[in-house]
């Protein structure tokens, strides 16, 4: 049994099962205590990894123009709390939010284990630096610490949060700020029937948050919230400084 990752509970309840065509049965589970959800058994790390290996079509980055119309808005916000410094967007996708703080006087890097993702970004935004892999393997190559992190739509997907907070914070600057958002299980917009939410599609997302729990977690790794933005989707966005 998995204790949960937020609060280590033990005490914990089924909360949906699946059967996936490739991965076979699959139970999600709900900590009776701080109410986070999660998949055990997870999948394998290869296995995880093995859905960034397919190619992407440059349909995947449509409507790319209102996603850095966004990423630009983001990053205004982002910008009451850090105006300078290193940025890393960790699962930067097309590069839109790298391409923003860039703009901004920011020194940027993106980070994704996705290759489309990388190709596209690095054609479309050629003044930035981008690197295919994960946070710990980039983390460890100790590069100079950050005054900003980005993460959003990531920790999700993660096997392990704190194993990849931990990473996180280790190269976060003192008064460096992370801005991370993720889908968010208590939403008052969620779809009580799952099947009907489209951030509900384990073993792809095998962590589910909300927003009380996430909080939580982020204190539990010395970051302290600042800023929790209102999500008129289900999702959580919030920013923590360290």
């Amino acid at each position: 049994m998995i204790p949960c990752q937020v609060c280590a509970a033990t005490e914990r309840h089924e909360f949906a099962t699946r059967d996936h065509p490739h991965f076979g049965p699959m139970t999600l589970w709900q900590c009776a205590v701080c109410g986070f959800v999660y998949l055990d058994p997870m999948p394998s790390a290869d296995a995880l990894a093995a859905q960034y290996d397919s190619d992407t079509s440059d349909g995947y980055f449509a409507k790319a123009d209102r996603k850095l119309a966004r990423s630009k808005r983001r990053l205004r916000r982002l910008n009451k709390f850090a105006t300078s410094g290193r940025f890393l967007d960790v699962g930067c996708n097309g590069g839109f939010m790298v391409e923003a703080a860039r703009a901004a006087g920011f020194e940027t890097i993106g980070i994704d284990p996705d290759p489309a993702s990388i190709d596209w970004a690095q054609n479309k935004f050629p003044g930035n630096t981008f690197q295919r892999g994960t946070l710990e393997e980039f983390a460890g190559t100790s590069p100079e610490p950050f005054n900003a992190i980005y993460c959003s739509e990531v920790i999700e997907h993660v096997p392990d949060c704190n194993a990849f907070l931990d990473a996180i914070t280790g190269m976060m600057t003192s008064g460096g700020v992370l801005y991370l958002t993720t889908p968010d299980l208590d939403h008052w917009r969620r779809p009580e029937n799952l099947d009907a939410w489209d951030a509900f599609k384990p073993p792809e997302h095998c962590l589910y948050f909300s927003a009380a729990n996430l909080i939580q977690l982020l204190e539990g790794h010395g970051l302290t919230l600042v800023h929790r933005a209102i999500a008129f989707k289900p999702g959580i966005k919030v920013i923590a400084r360290k």
